[in-house]
């Protein structure tokens, strides 16, 4: 029995099994286009590459902070707290936060898993974060219950097992509860199509936009005269250096050029369409992959909200809860500590629209100036947590209150007298 078969009779594979076993064997998944698909060939799909990319930069870049709930219901930040430099500034020696948490991002966008070790201190705080490739790691079930992960070393056909609490492991959309589903290996027909097309296209213009061709010939030719033949003339005058070279054609030998066919002519509208696969497989609107065919001045902003709303909320959601359940002690939980994202400022509107928001909320009362400035990222200033309070505001149903302020006196001559002494009638006109 082959290896493959006897794995398979051991027990069922997963589809990111599979997924490595075919690019080790055949250098991807075979699909109905002829072309291989595994996660590198993936990415020199324009849209796929684009798609991942956006998706890694917009997660790794968002401000990730601890935090910790207090007893009035207000949220404090605690840039002190251990774990605080791995996640925002510096993960391992040789990573940046900002660097490892990109790189996991592009492992779950294409595997649908990302594995990164946890490196603990002699108190058991998290140290140090090392991203591991999905294809070097293997969760295992134990007849006792317990999860383990088997790590394949680099040059190494030895195992190392690392129990659950030192894998920080995210999992994608799966089936199983322990690994999600790779993306790529779903898809593999849809990127093979798109990179069947990329190909073709790449190929047709190779020869100059041009189409293939015959030479005609009356006489028989031998076997070797036919091979010679075919190899002189594409030597010549094949692919797109050689275009437009004169051709002399001997022995009563006539060259008819084939027509470009339908096919051919839609080749565009093909990898138009490709594009917008590779949105819907990684649920990401058409306009953030360069697509703005169907994108106005009126509805690009909204289709910006949609997009963090649909795509990057659910995402730093799997990213917080996980980080919270991997990294974070029992205590640490007792206590109220939570990590989560900052997406405001992907929310954010233009210039004006966003001063327009902060003077309803400056005048309404629930916005101070220095609210304001930190939403701005700007310094906070001398006196700036006051907030404001509508005088004419009352509660539905009372009368409002009625101030009588005098005038001072240095001012009640001429026109103030006369404003002042109107106010006083109108004062005892309410009163009676």
């Amino acid at each position: 029995m082959g290896w493959i078969a006897q794995r398979l009779h051991e027990r069922r594979m997963t589809l990111n099994e599979l997924d490595e076993i075919m690019d080790r064997a055949i250098g991807g998944r075979p699909t109905a286009a002829g072309v291989p698909v595994s996660d590198q060939s993936a990415l020199t799909l324009t849209a796929v590459f684009c798609a991942v990319r956006l998706l890694s930069e917009t997660i790794s870049s968002l401000p990730l902070f601890i935090l910790q709930s207090q007893p009035n219901g207000d949220r404090q930040r605690l840039p002190t707290h251990p774990l605080y430099p791995v996640l925002h500034s510096q993960a391992n020696p040789e990573q940046t936060a900002m660097e490892f948490r990109e790189t996991l991002q592009g492992h779950l966008e294409l595997r649908g898993n990302a594995y990164a070790e946890i490196v603990q201190d002699g108190g058991g705080r998290v140290r140090e974060l090392w991203p591991l490739h999905p294809d070097r790691v293997r969760p295992v079930r134990l007849e006792s219950g317990a999860l383990v992960y088997e790590v394949r070393p680099p040059k190494s056909a030895s195992l190392i097992t690392l129990s659950a609490d030192r894998m920080l492991h995210l999992r994608g959309f799966g089936s199983n509860g322990i690994t999600g589903y790779s993306t790529i290996a779903l898809m593999a027909e849809s990127v093979g199509l798109g990179l069947g097309a990329q190909e073709y296209a790449a190929r047709f213009f190779g020869n100059d936009g041009s189409p293939g061709g015959v030479l005609e010939t009356e006489k028989k030719l031998s076997d070797s005269a036919h091979s010679r033949l075919k190899e002189s003339w594409n030597l010549q005058h094949g692919g797109l250096s050689n275009r437009h070279r004169m051709a002399i054609l001997e022995e009563g030998l006539k060259w008819h050029q084939v027509g470009v066919t339908p096919e051919d002519a839609q080749i565009i509208e093909t990898r138009k369409f490709t594009v917008t696969e590779v949105a819907r497989m990684f649920n990401v609107p058409p306009h953030k992959l360069k697509d703005l065919e169907r994108s106005t001045f009126s509805n690009v902003e909204h289709q910006a909200i949609e997009y963090v709303v649909d795509a990057i909320r659910p995402r730093c959601v799997r990213w917080e809860q996980r980080l919270m359940s991997s990294l974070l002690s029992p205590q640490d939980r007792a206590n109220g500590i939570f990590i989560e994202h900052q997406v405001d400022g992907l929310l954010r509107g233009d210039f004006k629209t966003r001063m327009d928001g902060y003077a309803v909320g400056r005048n309404g009362g629930w916005l101070s100036a220095n609210d304001i400035r930190r939403l701005e990222n700007w310094n906070k200033i001398e006196n700036g947590d006051i907030y404001l309070q509508p005088v004419n505001y009352v509660e539905a149903g009372k009368e409002p209150p009625i101030t009588n302020t005098p005038v001072p006196s240095q001012k009640r001559d001429g026109l103030g007298e006369l404003i002042h002494n109107g106010h006083d009638r109108l004062l005892e006109e309410r009163r009676a």
